[in-house]
């Protein structure tokens, strides 16, 4: 795995400065960054009046490594305080830079929450929790969290994700990989691009994994979008072994060859991760966490980017097992093309 740099976007202080007085007063106005119509409201008003040098920073991803680095935001560690042992205890942990986190996402998108997940909130917390150290989930440690792109057993997941990383002492990276780089014969391209398997609700989505209405749809791993390949992955959760020989080859090359162009990304504290969810796997190295209040602490948060075709047109016609996607500033257009997405 290489640790080649990821592009960066620097942020000048007065551009910082400006989105920090904005999730300030966001803050001092609710008292809270817990979702709530009101709140959703003044972020997207106070998001479009941001300026152009801070909107030219939230621009698309626009490298064949389908990521960058967005540096320069403040994370003071002793104000922030400890770091919490699980989501459900994190509250309002942090919570202006849950604003800070969710004014960003707005600029690039419409932010996304799930009603089943951390409490419908936009703006998650991963964390090491104690009984979890092993799952394939955001709150494990002691495992290699698998590449994937984030929340592939949905149609309507997000197609970006951003991590904000609050503490991060022990230089824990995340893993990247860009279908862009990867190298793949016609024939495993042609094989991989036909719905094969279906990738199944992960750990997070209890609901979703005894949802039994439908079957679960065969999806593509691949897809050959006007701009270039994407992908739909997910290993830990796609049943490769009820694939035929051909199909189990083609995807464990895909898999060898993600690996092959793995970066290892560390952050550091005040920056953002942005990784483009249709053309990079994403995951984590194993790390031993102590549950002390200096673990390695994220924030998360999901965005779907209106008008964008990158998935198969089948997509729409999926159960989501089920979940419903909340979206913060839904337009008529956005709440029909979600309920084609949601049960």
């Amino acid at each position: 795995m290489s640790t080649a740099a990821a592009p960066v976007r620097q942020l000048d202080a007065h551009t910082v400065g400006e989105l920090r007085q904005a999730a300030e007063k966001i803050l001092a106005e609710f008292g809270t960054s817990a979702t709530s119509a009101e709140l959703l409201r003044r972020v997207a008003e106070t998001a479009d009046g941001f300026s152009d040098t801070l909107r030219h920073h939230c621009r698309p991803v626009d490298t064949d490594d389908g990521l960058f680095v967005l540096r320069g935001l403040e994370v003071d560690d002793k104000a922030v305080g400890s770091t919490p042992t699980s989501w459900a205890t994190a509250g309002d942990s942090g919570a202006v830079h849950d604003i800070q986190l969710l004014l960003l996402a707005t600029v690039m998108g419409n932010p996304i929450a799930w009603e089943g997940q951390q409490d419908g909130r936009f703006v998650h917390n991963i964390v090491p929790s104690p009984g979890h150290e092993s799952q394939q989930t955001g709150a494990s440690s002691a495992v290699l969290l698998s590449p994937h792109t984030e929340d592939a057993f949905h149609p309507g997941r997000a197609h970006l994700l951003m991590l904000g990383c609050m503490r991060n002492h022990d230089h824990i990276a995340t893993t990247a990989a860009s279908i862009r780089k990867v190298r793949l014969t016609d024939e495993d391209i042609d094989i991989l691009t036909r719905p094969a398997l279906p990738i199944l609700p992960d750990d997070a989505y209890e609901a979703a994994q005894s949802y039994a209405d439908e079957a679960p749809p065969a999806v593509p791993a691949l897809f050959k979008s006007e701009n270039g390949m994407t992908l739909r992955f997910d290993p830990a959760y796609t049943p490769v072994e009820e694939a035929d020989e051909a199909y189990r080859a083609a995807y464990g090359r895909l898999e060898a060859e993600l690996a092959r162009v793995s970066v290892a990304v560390s952050l550091d504290p005040g920056e953002v991760l942005v990784v483009d969810n249709d053309l990079v796997v994403h995951g984590r190295v194993p790390f031993q966490a102590r549950y002390d209040g200096t673990d390695r602490w994220l924030k998360r948060a999901s965005v779907r980017v209106p008008g964008r075709l990158s998935r198969p047109l089948a997509e729409a016609a999926e159960h989501g097992y089920g979940q419903a996607a909340l979206e913060a500033h839904a337009t008529e257009l956005d709440t029909e093309h979600a309920a084609g997405h949601a049960a």
